[in-house]
């Protein structure tokens, strides 16, 4: 195998295109053969190869050649077939570019491919049949066809032979495409009757090594007399047609006269001796017209030799060639190949920074493929011209990457044709950036709700803080600022997500002890050194309807009945007492309403929705039962209500012993002494032991009440349980100013008890032991009613009545 190895320098117009290298090898070289060491050739070393990416740019034709970096070596990629590459074209070579990076070079490289012998000389038919006069004169000419050989020069086709030739000989023509016309001469007259049929072998020789050659079968069959050929008016015809004419677009037209008479003298043409691709281009018609057949293209063949043969019935024939010159219309955009481009840049770049090497061509011709290339306006980059058909484009101001971050450089290249056509290709290019922005909060100031008795953990909101800088200077960590609330750390109530910047509730809250906080959070970026900036964050508690309403008054105790007592003669919305009660949630949640559950008659008494005013809603009369019971429910607007009840003992009555008769019968603590009995009779069924339980459990419960009674007493709440003397109702509903005070005294027979009247001076307020013991409170004289040293009890109770004045 022979190789030749062509290395030369040219400098070209701008450093990003330097030497260029020429390589010679033959056609069909095995893959991964040997093509040349391209870093000894152009004084690279094989570090550089690698460390610039070096990569091989062929535009849009197939790689043939690989690059190994490691090696500096360029070898076969795909076998080499030099006729389908270059068909007839000499010399046939392959022009691509290495291209390396930081910094950006070319290197233009050429590898011609050499024509070896491996294809045979092939005529396009296997035989071939004339019929000849035996009247044909010696010297009669009958075009045979040429055989068709790939290869070029001594490889391609050298010559013909006939055998066997005893009538016969060859005769070849020099062509001016460089081609040969071969012709078969008559030598020797023909006798019909010695011999009608004759058959000829022609073998068409190449001159490579080894020798090829190829076959046709010539058949002859001997007519009578024909003694004139037809004869061309033209040895040459000449014509001229567009690229991209239509299929029947007329060429030319060729003509051949023929002396003799008669069907002898009737001609056909026919086209001979071309390519089957070209045959299939153009079509001659029995008249002589030559019509386009098939797309032609300027810039895959520029012009075309046809043979015409003309031919009449006897046999005779004549032949002329037809010149077809393929005229150029602009018909091909421009060709952008981009060799080499940067994905991103600096923002603190220079000036004339080359970021992108391009080539640019357009197959048209003359001025259809002058090119004029540009970028779009209004970016800070211009495109310049290194060398024919090679382009940069290069940085011609500052740039700013908080003012534009990515470019999208569109690079137009038009061709001058009329009309101009042209490509584009769009180059996107990020610009990298330096930490030079502080993040930025969304709001000056945020405020957010939560709802109390919340879950810990609960996300209450975000905040979120941006960033005009970009990738790990725009990455934006949130932290949360040492502070105190009520003397506990800030963290002890929220947290913030560093990375999202999600705050999240750590305890539960509660409206009822804190009602809002403020704390800052501050964003920092990732950047070296970190820029950072911080907000105020106010978190609002919101309150839920976690309380149920409290009922100050009356006072519900379990070891007293206190009723309100309302005198027979009472008028139509009179007023009987007032339920009192408190929710300690706010806003609607506190907004209470009352209303009548149960009563003993529903038809004597009402409540005020929204004051809790207990009034008679009727006269009241002598047939109404003395002892009234009503179940008052009291209810907040909370979203679900919740509720308290109280019990409102009400005696209708006129005089204290009437009352007393009445609610001394009234069941107290039906459920304890029944608890009781159950324990007395298990008592007496078990051992001793759960004897002594039951009375620690007895006196345990003693105790409880006790306790319950003296902390009701001394309650903090907003205890309203009585109105005051000579109280005047704010609401307008009348006044009280008269009070009787009547003082009792029972034993333990109560038909035997004293009741006197006393003076005016407390409230209209019956407190009533049923365990025959009590205290009188707010009284203004306290005194002994019964002061018998034998008696088994002391009691003393007030029945304060209001009467009407």
């Amino acid at each position: 195998m022979r190789r030749q190895v062509l290395l030369f320098f040219s400098v070209l117009c701008l450093s990003s295109v330097l030497g260029q290298v020429s390589y010679s090898i033959p056609e069909e070289m095995a893959k991964g053969s040997l093509v040349g060491n391209i870093a000894q050739d152009l004084g690279l070393d094989v570090k550089r190869l690698q460390a610039g990416k070096a990569r091989i740019h062929t535009g849009d034709g197939t790689e043939y050649i690989l690059l190994n970096k490691e090696k500096g070596l360029l070898i076969i990629k795909e076998k080499i077939d030099r006729e389908a590459l270059c068909g007839q074209t000499t010399p046939c070579a392959l022009h691509f570019q290495i291209a390396l990076e930081n910094p950006i070079e070319i290197f233009p490289i050429t590898v011609e491919v050499t024509d070896i012998n491996d294809n045979a000389p092939v005529f396009e038919k296997e035989e071939r049949r004339f019929e000849i006069s035996e009247s044909a004169v010696i010297g009669s000419k009958f075009i045979l066809e040429k055989a068709i050989d790939p290869d070029i020069g001594l490889n391609g086709l050298q010559s013909y032979t006939l055998m066997p030739n005893d009538h016969f000989m060859l005769k070849l023509h020099s062509q001016s495409d460089g081609g040969k016309k071969v012709e078969m001469i008559l030598q020797k007259p023909l006798d019909r009757e010695k011999q009608e049929f004759a058959s000829l072998l022609l073998t068409a020789v190449d001159g490579g090594e080894p020798r090829r050659s190829g076959t046709m079968q010539i058949h002859i069959t001997v007519l009578d007399v024909n003694d004139n050929a037809p004869v061309f008016t033209q040895n040459i015809y000449k014509a001229n047609v567009k690229e991209n004419s239509p299929k029947g677009t007329l060429i030319t037209e060729v003509s051949a006269s023929d002396a003799d008479k008669g069907s002898n003298g009737e001609v056909s043409y026919v086209i001979v001796n071309i390519m089957r691709s070209i045959s299939k281009l153009f079509h001659v018609t029995e008249d002589g017209h030559l019509i386009l057949n098939g797309p032609i293209d300027y810039e895959k063949a520029k012009k075309y030799e046809i043979d015409i043969e003309a031919v009449d019935r006897g046999g005779l024939s004549d032949s002329s060639k037809v010149v077809i010159d393929v005229g150029d219309i602009n018909d091909n955009s421009p060709i952008i190949n981009m060799i080499s481009s940067s994905n991103s840049i600096g923002e603190d770049s220079r000036s004339n920074t080359v970021v992108a090497v391009m080539s640019v061509n357009d197959p048209d011709s003359e001025e259809n493929g002058k090119v004029r290339c540009a970028v779009n306006r209004n970016i800070p980059f211009t495109i310049t011209s290194t060398s024919s058909n090679f382009y940069s484009i290069i940085t011609d101001s500052d740039l700013d990457r908080e003012r534009a971050s990515e470019y999208n450089i569109t690079v137009t290249c038009s061709d001058e044709g009329v009309p101009s056509l042209s490509s584009s290709v769009t180059l996107t290019l990020q610009i990298s950036d330096v930490n030079d922005n502080a993040p930025v909060f969304e709001r000056s100031s945020y405020e957010a709700y939560i709802v109390e008795n919340n879950t810990p953990g609960l996300s209450i909101f975000t905040v979120k803080a941006r960033d005009a800088d970009w990738n790990q200077n725009a990455r934006v960590s949130y932290i949360l600022e040492d502070s105190s609330v009520n003397g506990v750390p800030v963290s002890s109530y929220v947290s913030v997500s560093a990375d999202s910047g999600v705050i999240h509730a750590v305890r539960s809250f509660d409206y009822e002890q804190i009602k809002d906080f403020h704390f800052r959070v501050k964003a920092q970026d990732g950047g070296s050194p970190p820029l950072s900036s911080n907000v105020t964050v106010k978190i609002m508690i919101q309150d839920q309807n976690d309380n149920p309403p409290q009922v100050l008054y009356p006072v519900q105790t379990g070891g007293s009945v206190v009723a309100e007592m309302v005198p027979r003669s009472a008028d139509v919305g009179y007023l009987v007492t007032k339920v009192v009660a408190v929710d300690v949630d706010s806003g609607q949640n506190a907004w209470l309403s009352y209303k009548l559950q149960k009563a003993t008659d529903r038809a004597l008494f009402e409540v005020g929705l929204q004051n809790g005013e207990i009034r008679t809603i009727r006269q009241v009369t002598d047939k109404d039962a003395v002892k009234q019971r009503l179940t008052v429910i009291v209810e907040d607007n909370g979203q679900p209500s919740r509720s308290a009840t109280v019990i409102v003992n009400v005696a209708v009555a006129d005089s204290f012993p009437e009352v007393l008769s009445e609610f001394t019968d009234f069941p107290h603590d039906k459920e304890y002494n029944d608890n009781l009995t159950f324990y007395l009779v298990l008592a007496l069924a078990v051992v001793s032991f759960l004897f002594i339980t039951c009375l620690v459990v007895i006196i345990s419960v003693k105790i409880y009440r006790w306790r319950q009674s003296r902390i009701l007493y001394h309650s903090s709440l907003p205890v309203i349980p009585y109105y005051p003397p000579r109280y005047s109702d704010t609401l307008g509903t009348g006044t009280l100013p008269h009070v009787y005070n009547y003082e009792v005294c029972r034993t333990t027979d109560s038909r035997k008890s004293d009741c006197k009247f006393g003076r005016a001076g407390s409230q209209n307020v019956l407190i009533m032991d049923p365990s025959s013991t009590g205290t009188m409170q707010r009284i203004q004289s306290e005194k002994s009613i019964l002061d018998e040293p034998d008696s088994p009890l002391e009691v003393r109770k007030v029945l304060h009545h209001t009467l009407p004045p």
